[in-house]
């Protein structure tokens, strides 16, 4: 459902020029992002900053400025120097820098290259005792002297509020300043500018709410009890009371308040105790291929190299067959319950159950991609590797040699003895070689020695569930805590090259406010599991009328008890595995083309019209992205229960299918729910826009 404005949407009046077509006159304006990773790469908020970047630059051009914390190691490698071309902002700069404090001004080396401004929080830190007691006076917020993190941003705010101070006192009436704030940490510059009244609009974005992410990690019942929490008693008992006051002051004192899902909003309507003005999906830079199968040979060419990490991974039990293994995976921040990785083993130990009872074929290899404690790599994944080397370099020589030999003789017109075109010092060779593969333990489960072995809460389950990749076990799973990386000894892959080598993203959450893992599954064409507990999962159940169908499978966490949610999740994964690989491509051709929901180009106007208040879901309301034409390889209760093998169904051509047809109409459809003007007069409905659509 839409959501409404807020009474405070009235204190905007004035402080933006009117206008009554759908462009903004972005020429009399001036737009400021302000968010604590600016050129930090900390979580999920840069991820957002950083690709809305572009298409923010494309429509602002000149206009456009992100705001942050000066980190020195960050400025010299991703940020270019230069001086600023407005005068105003050069004076603003100017009058910071000559009480002291260090402003640095260039053009971050993104897509889009926009202008970033960014404050030395050390060179005012002297000053930290002042604005702390300015912050008590005016909101009666302490901040205890410990808590780094918070005593931060209270100085980036206070730096951020002072250069608006004097930006503003610049320009004089025109053009008029935006300014939108991310998260709790650019907070006080938001309370600050607003209790010194500075003449500017603000928008501050919740992508999630501070209290609602502890209270998750401790295992509360939190969506089934948000209205019966108490709020200041949870946030005192956690110790974070005053960051969760700067968080709800922060949405108050906001002219528009914004947050990601729908999801979110409901949460930020108990938690901050405001509901939100507009809900501004996060989006992702999507990159078409001119060709479809462009994108498939890329998913083959990522899966071949992941197939040689497992080659050398499982040396000496390698009794499987890699044509018929699936790779799934999960990967971010290391919260175990919130992001579904409790549900995620206990789905596994019960899939592995299903394959050995049907004596499925099919093996399933899970990759954790989740950042630990450690303290380096263990040493048997890496001889794994060399093994596996070792024997390549082995089998190309005596390759070579039986070339050479098979190429003589046939010049001679002659057909070689084969007992004898391999003399005995080659099969000592590849003696050596498969002796070399014998190992007496099991293929470790994770790929680097575990600060915390005993207490790790992956491990721990893994050792519940007893899957250990053993060789009777369809189910194999690879622990590896640290972030992938192509320069990595061990699994030499880019994070976005690894996941269009897999087959599926499995990310089950709890608290989950948006959710880009499964989005940039989405938009590279690898079919996900999520939940309706997660922005990303609410976004496309209202605007896809069957998600399973394009490869969106969607665990229902919010209604359903843990055992239930687990046994859904199973079979989703169950049936995955059953499909032949006709069918998986096909589903990733369908999920290829979701990506246009996520796209920038048509989010970014949504967080456009944000900025001034103007909601512009409620346009969107009862668009339903079709289900497919042809029937769809979507797991169903109805499948039966036995096996499809790939070997054979490769042929099958029974099923109606239409690739070229289905994904016109689907282009068709998704320009629908983005259009911000009103259907002309006489223009026929396309397909989807019916309210009536299934």
């Amino acid at each position: 459902m839409p959501l409404s404005r807020s009474m405070s949407m009235t204190s905007l009046s004035g402080l933006l020029p009117a206008w009554e077509e759908d462009e903004l006159p972005v020429e009399d304006l001036l737009l400021f992002e302000v968010a604590w990773e600016v050129t930090n790469k900390v979580g999920g908020i840069y991820t957002v900053i950083q690709t809305k970047a572009k298409i923010t630059v494309d429509e602002w051009d000149e206009n456009y400025f992100m705001m942050g914390p000066y980190l020195e190691h960050n400025f010299k490698t991703q940020v270019e120097g230069c001086e600023p071309q407005n005068p105003a902002i050069r004076k603003a700069m100017d009058a910071l820098i000559h009480n002291g404090y260090q402003v640095h001004y260039g053009r971050w080396l993104i897509e889009g290259s926009p202008y970033v401004i960014l404050f030395d929080i050390g060179s005012a830190a002297w000053n930290l005792d002042c604005w702390k007691e300015d912050l008590w006076q005016t909101f009666n917020i302490g901040l205890p002297y410990h808590d780094r993190e918070a005593n931060d941003s209270l100085i980036l705010g206070s730096l951020i509020a002072w250069f608006f101070k004097e930006l503003t006192e610049q320009l004089g009436d025109k053009p008029n300043v935006i300014v939108h704030f991310h998260e709790w940490q650019a907070g006080p510059g938001l309370m600050l500018s607003r209790s010194h009244k500075i003449p500017m609009a603000t928008v501050f974005t919740t992508h999630a709410t501070l209290l609602g992410r502890y209270l998750c990690a401790g295992n509360a019942d939190f969506y089934n009890n948000l209205e019966k929490f108490n709020i200041d008693k949870e946030a005192g008992e956690r110790q974070i009371y005053h960051r969760y006051c700067l968080e709800r002051a922060a949405v108050h004192c906001a002219h528009v308040f914004a947050t990601v899902s729908q999801i979110t909003a409901v949460e930020a309507n108990h938690i901050l105790q405001r509901k939100p003005d507009v809900v501004t999906p996060n989006g992702l830079n999507v990159k078409k291929f001119s060709a479809m199968h462009e994108f498939q040979n890329l998913h083959a060419t990522n899966k071949a190299r992941i197939q040689e990490f497992v080659r050398g991974h499982f040396y000496g039990h390698l009794d499987f067959n890699l044509d018929k293994t699936l790779f799934f995976f999960t990967a971010g921040r290391y919260e175990f319950s919130n992001k579904g990785a409790d549900i995620f083993l206990e789905s596994l130990s019960r899939l592995n159950y299903l394959l050995q009872v049907h004596r499925n074929d099919v093996t399933v290899v899970v990759f954790f991609i989740m950042p630990a404690k450690t303290n380096n790599f263990n040493v048997e994944s890496l001889k794994g590797q060399a093994v596996r080397k070792q024997l390549w370099d082995t089998a190309h020589t005596v390759k070579e040699k039986f070339g050479r030999k098979l190429y003589d003789a046939l010049l001679k017109g002659q057909i070689p003895d084969m007992n004898t075109i391999l003399d005995q010092d080659d099969f000592t060779i590849m003696k050596r070689a498969i002796y070399a593969t014998q190992r007496q333990s099991l293929p470790p489960v994770t790929t680097h020695n575990m600060l915390e072995d005993s207490t790790d809460p992956i491990l721990s389950n893994v050792r519940r569930i007893g899957l250990f990749n053993s060789r009777n076990d369809r189910v194999k799973i690879i622990f590896h805590p640290e972030f992938l990386s192509s320069t990595s000894p061990l699994l030499p892959m880019d994070y976005e090259d690894f996941v269009r080598g897999c087959n599926l993203g499995v990310f089950p959450s709890y608290y989950e406010p948006w959710g880009y893992t499964p989005g940039e599954c989405t938009v590279m064409g690898i079919p996900s599991v999520t939940t309706n507990l997660s922005g990303f999962g609410c976004f496309m159940e209202e605007h896809v009328s069957d998600p399973a169908a394009y490869g969106i499978y969607i665990v229902d966490r919010r209604f359903r008890s843990a055992d239930e949610s687990c046994n859904q999740l199973t079979q989703f994964m169950f049936s995955f595995c059953q499909q032949s690989r006709r069918h998986r491509i096909i589903q990733r051709n369908r999920t290829e083309r979701l990506s246009d929901l996520l796209d920038w180009r048509y989010l970014g106007r949504v967080s456009t019209f944000a900025l001034t208040g103007c909601p512009l879901f409620p346009q969107t309301e009862g668009f339903r992205y079709p289900r497919p034409y042809s029937v769809p390889p979507s797991p169903s209760p109805s499948l039966h229960s036995t096996p499809h093998h790939s070997d054979v169904e490769d042929d099958d051509e029974s099923e109606p299918y239409d690739e070229e047809e289905e994904a016109e109409r689907d282009r068709l459809n998704i320009k629908v729910p983005f259009v911000l003007s009103a259907m002309p007069e006489g223009k026929e409905e396309q397909p989807g826009e019916s309210e009536d659509l299934p």
